[in-house]
């Protein structure tokens, strides 16, 4: 069951570089070449969240389960990619919202 979980954390690195890393390594650059950044990084990301989803699905998971878990493994990515790429102060903010998405893991998984 870990398999899924790391092409996921895999597939959020690529997305989070696919979505925000223009503004790091692209932002003087037109926006074609932006975008066209992004299109490639993302075909990356979905060469791993396809398969991990799959797995997941396979394994019995709900849509629901599945994007909560995307959200939380989103999250957990972003935070150090905002801190430490693009030098962002970590905020106190960041754990409460945290602690509200493993509150929804919680409420999606009890029924299980």
């Amino acid at each position: 069951m870990s398999l899924p979980l790391i092409l996921l954390i895999i597939s959020n690195c690529f997305m989070t570089l696919a979505w925000y890393g223009h503004l790091k390594f692209l932002y003087g650059a037109p926006l074609w070449q932006a975008i066209l950044f992004g299109w490639i990084i993302a075909l990356l990301e979905y060469s791993f969240m396809i398969p991990a989803t799959r797995m997941l699905a396979a394994h019995g998971w709900s849509m629901g389960q599945m994007k909560i878990t995307q959200e939380v493994v989103t999250l957990l990515v972003f935070v150090p990619f905002m801190i430490f790429l693009f030098k962002q102060p970590f905020k106190l903010d960041y754990v409460w919202a945290g602690l509200c998405l493993f509150g929804c893991v919680y409420f999606v998984f009890r029924s299980q």
